[in-house]
């Protein structure tokens, strides 16, 4: 399972790890939406749950749930900033296809 971020992504969840110290990582996974099937969620992590996998990756803790697991498995996390819009960006290997709008993808 490899999951990777870049210097950008990692500074960024570093900066909402600083602002919640009770939080144990940040978690990322998928959830059933969009036009496409699914949708990454990226969000701070307060509880463990027994499914969780915990990630050290470049010293930030990426948690991501059992479900989630093999959707994101090479997945490469970025932060980008355009004007005033500033947004995770997701490089997968595992998609097929994304919606229009970006919000969503398809694994097939």
């Amino acid at each position: 399972m490899t999951i990777s971020i870049t210097p950008a992504a990692s500074q960024r969840m570093r900066q909402f790890l600083a602002q919640t110290p009770s939080a144990r990582g940040v978690r990322f996974g998928v959830k059933r939406t969009g036009c496409s099937g699914f949708a990454y969620v990226v969000d701070l992590a307060d509880e463990l749950v027994a499914d969780d996998k915990v990630l050290d990756i470049d010293g930030v803790p990426v948690v991501v749930d059992a479900k989630s697991l093999a959707l994101v498995d090479g997945t490469v996390i970025d932060f980008q900033r355009q004007g005033l819009n500033a947004s995770f960006v997701f490089h997968n290997p595992n998609a097929t296809g994304e919606c229009g709008c970006g919000e969503s993808f398809t694994v097939g």
